[in-house]
């Protein structure tokens, strides 16, 4: 799959970001995806998707456990741009299973039991969300976590048999904040509290100053690389 990773990393090169999402949706006709978890760089790739009618299916894992916050910048993004967002839930079964063996809150025991409830709230919906997809557009950036700065704007996913590509990659946050300011889109109020990684609320505090930006995420985790698994190196 290198050569098919090499013609896209040539097709997007030197381009703009709706420049580039308009060749890659042009590439793989109906079967380009973009995942949305609402976190400032999602609502500025959602809003280049929506706002040019690229053809471009747009989901978000709904685990059940979001913040209040969340669910508002997703129903205001809902009504201004008047587009669908594809929910995913987790299987009923595995969650039933999950909270009866273990309870509500077992992802603090342990980083198996963390890493347990994440396939179960996002990374099996993310697969049933995938089906049948050829390209996974993310909006990762290199300097979100040193782990990321391994990573190539255009990459090949092995587990889920596809392209993958980061069309904001080497964009810093200050120039997704002015981009988002400038064009008035619906961004999560908690980004004004120091959140600059948002996923569900158990799990996610607010950064301290000095802190990295992950670092609101599984805190109990020293050690941990602060990674779900959804986007696995």
């Amino acid at each position: 799959m290198n050569a098919l990773v090499e013609e896209i990393q040539k097709l997007v090169r030197g381009k703009t970001v709706l420049e580039s999402l308009r060749l890659v949706a042009g590439r793989f006709p109906g079967k380009v995806v973009f995942s949305t978890s609402f976190g400032i760089e999602d609502q500025l790739i959602t809003h280049f998707i929506f706002s040019n009618n690229l053809p471009i299916r747009v989901f978000t894992l709904e685990t059940g456990r979001l913040f209040p916050e969340t669910y508002y910048v997703w129903n205001r993004t809902l009504e201004i741009y008047c587009k669908e967002i594809e929910a995913y839930f987790p299987d009923t079964h595995a969650m039933q299973q999950l909270i009866n063996q273990k309870g509500p809150s077992s992802f603090y025991e342990s980083v198996e039991n963390r890493k347990e409830c994440c396939r179960i709230r996002k990374i099996e919906p993310l697969q049933r969300a995938l089906n049948g997809a050829a390209c996974w557009i993310t909006g990762i950036r290199s300097e979100q976590s040193d782990n990321r700065q391994d990573m190539s704007p255009v990459e090949w996913d092995n587990g889920n048999r596809l392209v993958k590509f980061h069309p904001i990659y080497n964009w810093t946050l200050d120039e997704v904040w002015e981009y988002v300011k400038k064009h008035q889109i619906p961004y999560n109020p908690l980004h004004d509290k120091n959140f600059p990684s948002i996923g569900c609320a158990p799990c996610t505090r607010a950064v301290r100053p000095g802190e990295d930006f992950r670092a609101g995420r599984w805190w109990w985790e020293e050690k941990s690389k602060k990674e779900c698994g959804l986007h696995a190196t």
